[in-house]
């Protein structure tokens, strides 16, 4: 469990879900995949402010396990987003100091998309002033269900013990056992639902609901909202003096 310190005024780990692109779109009459074109132009303003907030692990939620219901032109869309988007982004993050991860499950994404995003992932392995994780085709169930799948294939081959099997076990087979815990979760767009997202890792996080749509939630509103997290009292279910 996290330290019961009061003294963090800015969270180490944010994670976000960038909901409202759609919204965005439809009010300036647009297709919805101009919103998602114009999130995506936000993603990068919202990397590159993360050194200067204090900010050193970002989380973002880009396409859910349960986002395949869409259209077929929609889902079509985004994975052709996907792709533009490492090609784009690959040497500005690389020469960012930035280090990218991806999380979910590959194994319905098209081979062409697995392998750009294996080729960024390898790219940026070295860097460290910024991590970004970015969540595709994924689903907080989804993950806990693969990891529990990994552990008890291990359990059945007598390499752990199932007597010593404890919350940090199961850690250790989720898609972000390299991360540390979000300190912050945040929602845009005025929906108050965490949306399967994370669901083990943001047992002890704070959590932000703000109306602003993803495309207009800029740096300056983001420091704004890390500000908000700053004066807030963390206990982890202990009473402090």
């Amino acid at each position: 469990m996290p330290s019961t310190d009061r003294s963090q005024t800015a969270p180490e780990h944010v994670a976000i879900i960038m909901d409202g692109n759609g919204r965005w779109a439809t009010a300036r009459g647009r297709p919805r995949l101009f919103g998602h074109q114009a999130g995506a132009r936000r993603v990068s303003e919202i990397v590159e402010a993360c050194p200067d907030l204090g900010v050193r692990y970002l989380t973002i939620f880009a396409f859910s396990t349960e986002n395949w219901k869409r259209t077929q032109a929609e889902v079509t869309g985004l994975m052709t987003l996907f792709r533009r988007y490492i090609l784009k982004e690959a040497q500005r993050l690389l020469s960012k100091r930035v280090r990218v991860r991806f999380i979910g499950d590959r194994d319905r994404l098209d081979p062409k998309l697995v392998k750009l995003m294996d080729d960024l992932e390898n790219l940026t392995k070295d860097n460290d002033d910024v991590h970004l994780t970015i969540a595709l085709n994924y689903g907080g169930r989804d993950e806990v269900t693969r990891a529990t799948r990994r552990l008890a294939r291990e359990v059945a081959a007598g390499r752990i013990d199932p007597e010593e099997v404890d919350a940090e076990t199961l850690g250790r087979f989720l898609d972000t056992h390299t991360l540390p815990d979000p300190d912050l979760v945040i929602r845009t767009s005025g929906e108050a639902r965490i949306s399967n997202f994370l669901l083990w890792q943001s047992a002890y996080s704070e959590y932000e609901f703000i109306d602003t749509l993803w495309p207009d939630f800029t740096a300056e509103r983001f420091a704004e909202v890390l500000a908000g997290f700053g004066k807030r009292e963390r206990r982890y279910g202990a009473v402090l003096g």
